[in-house]
């Protein structure tokens, strides 16, 4: 199973489904569309849970970004990236986030994972460096997740 593929519907999926949950969103920054979402790891397939070497759980998080670079021949590549994170919830108590690279194919993931706050809006702040000789895309975004019970 193609993760990348799976990724790519999980998302498609989620935005048709649950506009409110912020499927999948992205930012401009040069010749870079930085690609991000955020959701609970319930909604991992086992497969993908272990292709990926997360744990789903119904207070677990995950936040993939992925970083497209527009070629000057009109095409697109994912690149890798300098990641930079945290997580915050109301009581401002702020946690790094750690991520970690997952590659399929030609394809480039960016995960890392965090614990729900359930209800509660979740700040998230990013520094996204596709180019290690260029100042960081600064991206921050927040979301609220709810537990399946």
């Amino acid at each position: 199973m193609r993760i990348r593929h799976w990724l790519g519907g999980l998302a498609m999926a989620l935005a048709l489904a649950a506009p409110a949950a912020q499927a999948q969103q992205y930012e401009q920054h040069g010749d870079y569309q930085i690609h991000y979402n955020a959701l609970n790891t319930s909604f991992l397939t086992p497969e993908v849970a272990t292709a990926t070497g997360i744990r789903r759980s119904r207070v677990t998080g995950m936040l993939n970004i992925s970083v497209v670079e527009a070629r000057d021949d009109a095409s697109t590549r994912t690149v890798n990236a300098l990641i930079d994170g945290r997580v915050s919830g109301l009581t401002g108590q702020s946690r790094p986030l750690s991520f970690r690279t997952v590659r399929d194919g030609d394809s480039v993931y960016h995960i890392a994972t965090f614990r729900i706050q359930e209800g509660e809006p979740m700040r998230f702040e990013l520094e996204v460096r596709p180019d290690p000789d260029a100042p960081p895309a600064e991206i921050g975004f927040i979301q609220r997740f709810y537990i399946d019970r």
